[in-house]
C-alpha cells in the first residue's frame, strides 16, 4: 500500500491503521518519490493526495493510468478538495475512490479492501 500525502500527522495515522487491518505500507512525501516507488515496486493500492510537491495528485494519477503496468491499480483520493471540478476531475482522471478530508479512518479501511478484492487480474 503507498500513502502519498506531504502531511506526516496523517501518513504517520494511515500506517498505523492500516497496519491494524494487516496491511503493509510505504509512504511517499511528494509526486517525485511516489513516481519513483511506484516504478520500483507496484503497491495493492494508492491513497493519493491531490496537493502535493514535485508532481500533483492529478498529475501522478494521470500517469498511473497512462502505464500498462499500473492501470488497474486501486486509486483512493484522500484529500481536502471539495469543489464539483476536483471531485469529477479526479474521477475522469480514473481515480477508484474520492473521499475528503475530514475522513473516517474505518471508511477508508473498507473502501480500501473493496477496491483491492474486486481488483481485476
Amino acid at each position: 500500500m503507498l500513502i502519498c500525502d506531504d502531511d506526516p500527522l496523517l501518513t504517520e495515522l494511515l500506517e498505523h491503521r492500516l497496519g491494524l487491518h494487516g496491511y503493509e505500507t510505504a509512504v511517499a512525501h511528494d509526486g517525485g518519490e511516489a513516481l519513483a516507488m511506484l516504478a520500483e515496486r507496484p503497491p495493492d493500492a494508492v491513497i493519493l493526495e491531490s496537493m502535493l510537491p514535485v508532481h500533483d495528485g492529478n498529475e501522478l494519477l494521470r500517469r498511473i493510468r497512462e502505464s500498462d503496468r499500473l492501470k488497474d491499480l486501486p486509486v483512493i483520493m484522500l484529500t481536502a478538495r471539495k469543489q464539483d471540478r476536483d471531485v469529477v476531475s479526479a474521477l475522469e482522471l480514473g481515480a477508484s475512490e474520492y473521499v475528503t478530508k475530514p475522513f473516517i479512518p474505518d471508511e477508508l479501511v473498507a473502501r480500501l479492501a473493496r477496491l483491492i478484492r474486486n481488483r481485476p487480474g
